[in-house]
């Protein structure tokens, strides 16, 4: 009878041997992987991001009191909305990049389905909350005017929600299966339309701030199009479509919410910190210079954030297309590889935004004042990326290892038991002013970063890969194992009550297998 090690060695087969050309030859390899993955979904980023950029310039150019109602309404939604979309949506990462590596095509479709019908639920209380911003704006005392255009672009947005609940899954189910090029093309030609549509919408047909908000739902639209066109020519769909809108999409929603919601969670808890910052800088003194100085700020991290997020949505993919497939040493490959790269790119950030502290500014305002406090920052916002970086790449290992319950526990330590109390210390008590917020986040950044690293190098790489096997409801199965995590080979003591998921496997008739 075979050795169980051996067996699980075949099964996972990557067993680590050869010298070093070949381990560097692996890395190499790896590296290669990520970057097909990665390079295309920073380029959608730095897209997306454009586009959220015209969308301000617009509002800019109808007028001051147009950009503060659409900035405050920007706000409201992100924090209220698009976070939620966006952080459930991320739920169906793990199962449908773990379903891709074990071949279980029929998940993979299934999640997809069952995704977009909890974002479509959500939808409903979100949308409650939006109808009713001018009532809740006027009771935070805010200005009428302003608050009558925030809530009428917020009214417009309305069936952005529909969008996004559409759009965020079909990113994921697309980037599981390693298909992001075609997600790149799809947003360079959508965000290509937006500008010609926002200019005509706001100032051809003068619909004014409606109409700006009308060109965003209208490119999300047009992107959804493309992506399901994409889906139709290409056949994509055919292997994983199952049976379709079925009534197995309205069972067995536990294990996706088991993800979903840890994984709302703790995205939400570092968007809203952000908007957090906003709030204090208004209440230090001479606030109309700290405020904007944080909008430049929050502006520059955003556009700093499409690599990192670019790297964690990769390694995401491929460390739950590894476990699927029953590699765990590859997985670890990836993540560490990964999280290497993560560390150059921070480097990259913390060089960037030191030596152009003084003309990056320009690039918003001519204010003398801001452009003094920025540049004053600038160094601290990339000694945050040195911190940012790795755990938000972290972050992705440990959704491609269905854990985001421990990344929403450690947002939550970092960003609200810490970075605020540092950041209102320094700022308030202190006297430190402006820098003491960002060194809150600098305090946030390095305990989230510590905090999760250490998950990861503590990781038992083969007992995620038995996770994946359960997740995803496959059969293959071993008599023992082999034990041994990342850090040389502790006997695997974790549970999935640990990680937050109680995971039901998924009847045969279900996931096609």
């Amino acid at each position: 009878m075979e050795d169980p090690a051996k067996a699980w060695q075949k099964v996972a087969g990557d067993e680590e041997k050869g010298g070093g050309q070949e381990k560097l030859s692996k890395i190499l390899e790896e590296l290669r992987e990520l970057g097909r993955i990665a390079v295309p979904i920073t380029a959608m980023n730095c897209v997306v991001y454009l586009r959220a950029m015209v969308s301000v310039l617009c509002l800019g150019r109808l007028g001051g009191r147009e950009l503060a109602g659409g900035a405050l309404s920007i706000g409201f939604t992100n924090i209220t909305g698009y976070s939620v979309l966006f952080g459930l949506a991320s739920g169906m990462d793990p199962i449908c990049a773990q379903a891709f590596g074990s071949k279980n095509w029929k998940l993979i479709g299934l999640s997809l389905r069952r995704t977009i019908l909890v974002l479509l639920t959500a939808c409903v209380p979100i949308s409650l909350l939006w109808i009713n911003l001018h009532r809740i704006l006027l009771f935070l005392a805010q200005d009428p005017s302003i608050t009558a255009v925030a809530s009428t672009y917020c009214l417009f947005s309305l069936p952005d929600l529909l969008a996004n609940s559409i759009l965020q899954p079909l990113r994921v189910y697309l980037r599981s299966q390693g298909i992001t090029t075609p997600m790149m093309w799809c947003s360079a030609v959508a965000v290509a339309l937006h500008v010609p549509l926002s200019l005509a919408l706001a100032f051809g047909l003068r619909l004014g701030v409606p109409g700006v908000a009308m060109a965003a739902v209208f490119t999300n639209f047009f992107m959804i199009a493309l992506l399901l066109l994409y889906l139709r020519i290409s056949g994509v769909y055919r292997r994983t479509w199952g049976d379709g809108w079925s009534m197995d999409c309205l069972r067995e929603w536990r294990p996706l919410l088991a993800l979903a919601l840890p994984s709302c969670f703790a995205i939400c808890l570092e968007w809203w910190w952000y908007e957090i910052m906003t709030l204090l800088a208004g209440y230090l003194p001479n606030p109309e210079v700290a405020v904007a100085t944080t909008a430049i700020l929050i502006q520059t991290t955003s556009l700093m954030y499409t690599i990192p997020l670019a790297l964690s949505a990769s390694v995401s993919t491929r460390v739950g297309n590894e476990l699927g497939a029953r590699r765990p040493d590859r997985a670890r490959r990836a993540a560490y590889v990964a999280l290497g790269c993560a560390l150059v790119v921070a480097t990259a950030g913390l060089t960037w935004t030191t030596a152009l502290r003084h003309q990056w500014g320009r690039v918003f305002t001519r204010d003398a004042s801001v452009l003094a406090l920025t540049a004053a920052v600038m160094p601290l916002i990339g000694l945050c990326e040195l911190g940012n970086c790795p755990q938000t790449t972290a972050c992705g290992v440990l959704r491609g290892t269905a854990r985001p319950a421990i990344g929403a526990r450690i947002n939550l330590g970092s960003f609200y038991f810490l970075g605020t109390p540092v950041a209102v210390a320094l700022a308030f008590w202190f006297k430190v002013g402006f820098g003491g917020l960002w060194y809150g986040l600098l305090a946030a950044q390095a305990a989230c970063a510590f905090s999760i690293l250490l998950v990861v190098w503590r990781t038992d790489w083969v007992v995620e890969a038995e996770r994946a096997r359960r997740l995803t409801g496959t059969e293959l199965e071993l008599k023992g194992g082999a034990k041994g995590g990342a850090n040389g080979g502790a006997a695997a003591t974790s549970t999935d009550e640990e990680h937050g998921l109680l995971l039901k496997p998924v009847t045969s008739q279900e996931a096609g297998v």
